[in-house]
This record gives structure tokens, C-alpha cells and sequence, in this order.
């Protein structure tokens, strides 16, 4: 498998920015030693995409797990109207909620890999 160390650049879209900070340094201190990612900002709703994405040129955007399908397609459909080529992923719907911080970490962990080569 080809490795794209990047420089990425990550934007979060999550309403509990602390815990988005936390848990995507988790992830990038995992990953570090393949990849070379920049978590750059967080939105903490819906709005606050557009100028971001225009603001900030991120390559990567996640949707925290806090997000419906559908938001998580309009925020992707704001961010691609932007950067048409950034890469783009949702964390499961109800997954912190249920299985708790360690969990989104590790599912990340195993996903973003996948996600950017």
C-alpha cells in the first residue's frame, strides 16, 4: 500500500471543540509516523463551514459522530463547493455516544489510514 504522508491539513466539524482538539491529537500522535497531519480548526456548527474551508484551504474534513448523514452531506457539499478535491469522512453517527472517546480514537486510527492513500 502506497503511504501519501501528506502535508494534510484537518478540519474538524464537531460542537465539543475541546474534545474534537483531544481526540484528533490522539489520532495524529498514532499516525505520526506515517503521516504528517495538521489538525488546523474546528467548526462547531454547520455555518461556520464555508468560512473555514475558504479561510483555511484544509485537504481533509471529518464530521464528528454528533452529525446526521444528512448534515454530514451538507457539510461535505460546502466544503467540495470550496476545495473541490478535499477528502472527506464521517465518523459513524452515535459512536462517542456509545462506545465512548476510546473508540472514535481507535476507529479513526484504523479508517484514516484508508482514507488518505
Amino acid at each position: 500500500m502506497s503511504t501519501n504522508r501528506g502535508p494534510w491539513r484537518l478540519l474538524t466539524v464537531n460542537t465539543a471543540p475541546e474534545r474534537a482538539k483531544r481526540l484528533i491529537g490522539q489520532m495524529i500522535q498514532a499516525l505520526e509516523n506515517d503521516y504528517d497531519i495538521e489538525h488546523i480548526g474546528n467548526c462547531e456548527n454547520i455555518d461556520e463551514v464555508a468560512p473555514k474551508v475558504t479561510a483555511n484551504k484544509p485537504n481533509v474534513i471529518f464530521c464528528a459522530s454528533m452529525w446526521t448523514a444528512e448534515q454530514a452531506n451538507e457539510i461535505f457539499g460546502t466544503a467540495k463547493s470550496i476545495v473541490p478535491d478535499i477528502k472527506t469522512h464521517a465518523i459513524p453517527t452515535g459512536l462517542q455516544v456509545e462506545k465512548g472517546p476510546d473508540a472514535v480514537v481507535e476507529y479513526l486510527v484504523r479508517e484514516v489510514p484508508k482514507l488518505l492513500q
